[in-house]
């Protein structure tokens, strides 16, 4: 897991978050952790997975027409990037 530092925090934020990690029963660290994490992952989030077998259902697709999905699919590898 990596680490980050984070400087120069005004002292109302981190009395903010010292607030709100008491409140939640759990260290300032682990309540920055959940910030952080919310923030980028938040929980209405479109998961692109999902949405396709989604759609797939609302079309009620055939294994044939799935199996037609499949064989147009490229299935040879990706080739790696090259800077030069």
């Amino acid at each position: 897991m990596r680490s980050v530092t984070v400087r120069n925090v005004p002292d109302e934020v981190h009395r903010a978050i010292r607030v709100r990690a008491a409140q939640h029963g759990r260290s300032i660290e682990a309540e920055m952790r959940d910030i952080l994490e919310s923030a980028v992952k938040p929980q209405g989030r479109v998961k692109l997975g999902s949405m396709l077998v989604e759609i797939g259902r609302k079309l009620n697709l055939t294994e044939e027409e799935f199996a037609l999905f499949e064989r147009a699919r490229d299935k040879t590898p990706a080739r790696a990037a090259r800077f030069e």
